[in-house]
């Protein structure tokens, strides 16, 4: 992913070139923060192309796999990941990470030997699933039941 964000960032230094000090100072600014949104963009084209892709097959999956700056789309036979109580996967959400969180969950994906989405799925629903069998702490007011 680096190859095409550097690629950009690149280009519109060079374009900044072609002006003044002024414009070229301006460039390397838009260049930064391109370089800064980039990637998340990417990965959400890439999370269109999948779920449209997905769409048009009869079984299986295609899932996103990142590994640090490698980006690969995976064909997966199994169907969508388990989600414990028989709901069709069909909702999508935008997840904005630290990096640190990011590598920590991308690492545990791969102990697994699953994707992130799965990985992140999983780990959702075991804490759903231990926050409704003792209770969830909402501001002031504690909701669920007490066990002795």
């Amino acid at each position: 992913m680096s190859l095409v964000v550097d690629g950009l960032r690149s280009d519109v230094v060079a374009v900044g070139e072609l002006g003044d000090e002024t414009v070229a100072v301006v460039a390397e600014r838009i260049a930064d923060v391109l370089g800064r949104s980039m990637p998340g963009r990417i990965l959400d084209v890439l999370s269109d192309a999948a779920a449209e892709l997905t769409a048009t097959l009869p079984d299986g999956r295609v899932d996103i796999r990142v590994a640090g700056d490698d980006v690969d789309l995976t064909y997966v036979e199994d169907g969508p990941a388990p989600t414990g109580e028989g709901d069709e996967q069909s909702a999508r959400i935008t997840l904005r990470l630290g990096g640190g969180l990011k590598s920590r969950i991308e690492d545990g994906a791969a102990a697994e030997g699953v994707s992130v989405n799965t990985f992140i799925v999983r780990a959702l629903e075991r804490g759903l699933s231990s926050n409704r069998s003792r209770g969830v702490r909402a501001g002031n007011r504690l909701r669920g039941y007490g066990t002795t």
